[in-house]
């Protein structure tokens, strides 16, 4: 059996094993307010980073596990709905999903916080129907020779940052906390494998990016000299769930379908005996299981709450945050309305759906965000 094949079965056996300790109703199933068959869509699209493994379609996140489970699938065909998955490369993932978005090619898609600001600067509505835990690490990446100690090291210097991606928002706070700003250094516009490329060679200074900063390490053509695990976790960047704003509006019950699925498969990854199997689920994507550990080394939350879907203040704090910045680095002529943007009802209804009000507890993430 092939990688890819073995930890897909793995992954279902072990997510439907733990699906039938804690069954869907039919109320559950059907939605808070069954829509009349002829007001249904015939579809749910729903957009999510893949990876081709073993020429199968390696899912991300919590898509893998919803893909793998089918009880949304079995949900949505019961309303005779079809689930499509709609892959797209993380190599351009905010313009092809924006793209989708402004076109109406897609209902939901998974994926990160600036982006989902400026596509709603822009005039497209989308709604954040349930966010991804507390988020994920960025690296400050020099050549392994360098003698940078910092980023004020690197003033002036050439810096691979792939432009309106979320990580650009941590790279903003990096640079105002030591009074500076993105005019203060030649930035080259790369996408994450052209960056690591780069300051492999030493054709750029340093490189900020995500978790692929430590193949660079292991190759020992670059060195970390910064990351977020030295910062408050509001820094991190964030991926979510979002949703189009006509698509709420008009199919509430099959929303809440949707978000309850992400609910459920963010309830099964918070639990520290799933630990393993998720992050040997996530290096199917291609990444070495050792990176992965890494990324999740060192964190200040336990593994639990590190998945929290809550809307938080933390949360609010945070879009407000990048509302600002897309303003400031020009990435959008206006801001946003971050309150117009977040539909909690939906994990609201989930939670109590599936009697976990009081599984996650909203302070714990708000007391460390800031530390």
């Amino acid at each position: 059996m092939k990688r890819s094949s073995a930890f897909s079965l793995l992954l279902r056996r072990a997510f439907i094993a733990w699906s039938m300790t804690v069954p869907l109703t039919a109320a559950a199933l059907l939605g808070p307010s069954v829509a009349r068959a002829d007001d249904a869509p015939k579809v749910v699209r729903i957009a999510v980073v893949a990876y081709s493994n073993g020429g199968k379609t390696q899912y991300a996140g919590a898509s893998a596990l919803i893909d793998a489970d089918k009880s949304l699938e079995q949900a949505l065909a019961a309303r005779h709905i079809k689930l499509q998955w709609v892959p797209v490369s993380i190599a351009a993932v905010g313009t092809l999903v924006n793209e989708a978005f402004t076109n109406h090619s897609i209902d939901f898609a998974g994926y990160g916080d600036l982006p989902s600001v400026v596509v709603n600067a822009s005039g497209t509505r989308t709604r954040l129907i349930v966010p991804g835990g507390v988020g994920s690490n960025t690296y400050l990446v020099v050549p392994a020779n360098s003698t940078a100690k910092s980023i004020v090291d690197l003033k002036g210097k050439r810096i691979a940052l792939n432009r309106g991606r979320p990580w650009e928002v941590t790279f903003g706070k990096l640079l105002a906390a030591n009074g500076l700003k993105l005019s203060d250094f030649k930035i080259y516009n790369l996408d994450p494998q052209a960056g690591a490329a780069a300051v492999a060679a030493g054709r750029v200074d340093g490189f900020f990016t995500l978790s692929d900063a430590y193949p660079l390490v292991d190759k020992q053509v670059g060195k970390i000299i910064w990351s977020t695990k030295e910062a408050p976790d509001a820094w991190k960047m964030r991926a979510e769930l979002w949703a189009s704003d006509d698509f709420v509006r008009q199919y509430p019950d099959i929303t809440q379908l949707v978000a309850t699925a992400y609910v459920r498969a963010a309830y099964w990854i918070s639990q520290p005996q799933n630990r393993d199997a998720y992050i040997k689920i996530l290096s199917a994507s291609g990444q070495p299981e050792n990176v992965v550990r890494r990324e999740y080394d060192d964190e200040k939350l336990p593994w639990k709450d590190q998945w929290t879907p809550l809307f938080t203040p933390s949360l609010s704090a945070h879009y407000r945050d990048v509302s600002a910045y897309s303003q400031q680095a020009k990435l959008t002529s206006g801001g946003v309305d971050v309150n117009s943007l977040l539909a909690p009802q939906f994990v609201n209804n989930a939670l109590k759906e599936l009697k976990l009000e009081r599984y996650w507890d909203a302070s714990a993430t708000t007391n460390v965000a800031n530390r």
